[in-house]
Formats: C-alpha cells, sequence, structure tokens
C-alpha cells in the first residue's frame, strides 16, 4: 500500500528510507487483521506523524518487473494499491525510524536522482496528467 500524500500547495510528499538510500512514497505492508484504508492510515501516522483527511483510489501497480531484493537475500515481486492522499494538517509533519529525511517536492523537482526504481511508473503515472485509476 502507497500514498501520494501531497499538501495543500500540490507538491508530493517523499521520505528518504533509512533502509536504502532511496527516496520513496509513504507506505507499506497491510496486516493480516486489518483493511486496505486502515493500512493507509496507520502507515501514514507511522512514518510521517500525519493523519489522513481524505483519500481516493489511485492505481494498483503489478507488473512483474517491480522486483526488490533485500540484504537478507529475500527477493520479492511487489504489488501495490496506491491512493491520492490528502492530510488534515502538515505541522505534525514529523521523520520515524524507518526513514532519514520527510520532503515535499514539487512536480519539477520529481522524479529525484535517488527514487526507488519500483516506484518510477508510479511516479511517472502521477506526473502523467492522465485521470486514475490506473490499472497498471
Amino acid at each position: 500500500m502507497l500514498a501520494l500524500i501531497e499538501d495543500d500547495a500540490g507538491r508530493l510528499l517523499l521520505e528518504h528510507r533509512s533502509d536504502a538510500p532511496a527516496w520513496s512514497l509513504i507506505g507499506g505492508a497491510v496486516e493480516h487483521d486489518e483493511t486496505f484504508t486502515d493500512a493507509l492510515r496507520r502507515e501514514v501516522y507511522e512514518e510521517t506523524g500525519l493523519r489522513v483527511a481524505h483519500y481516493e483510489f489511485f492505481g494498483t501497480f503489478s507488473s512483474p518487473a517491480r522486483i526488490i531484493s533485500y540484504s537478507d537475500g529475500n527477493v520479492f515481486q511487489l504489488a501495490s494499491l496506491a491512493y491520492s492522499v490528502r492530510v488534515a494538517d502538515t505541522s505534525e509533519l514529523r521523520v520515524s525510524a524507518e526513514s532519514t529525511e520527510l520532503r515535499f517536492f514539487t512536480r519539477s523537482e520529481l522524479p529525484p536522482k535517488r527514487l526507488a526504481a519500483t516506484q518510477r511508473p508510479i511516479i511517472e503515472r502521477y506526473l502523467s496528467g492522465m485521470k486514475p485509476p490506473f490499472l497498471d
């Protein structure tokens, strides 16, 4: 599950991950006892300190090319549900243990040079100007 969080100025929030030297959308796994939207709210709060005020379905991203390899040898194919998210107030923004930095990017700053490769197609869809939902 991934959150495309925009502020009132239309800038997109990304986190610089502590477990990889790359920028990433806010997100994570859905726990066995929660709905997708419960996971969305939880992940946004855990990783940013922000509370979801409104969300809309952005798309699915399940290309077999979306592969992630971890330093412990685990390799996974990712399938993600993404949501466009508005938060009630950005003043509570804080870094979590999962990130070293949180930053809002303007469209002209996207994608950042060190973007997680698995998220490049999502950011490209975001920048495309095409209307969601995307079923990739």
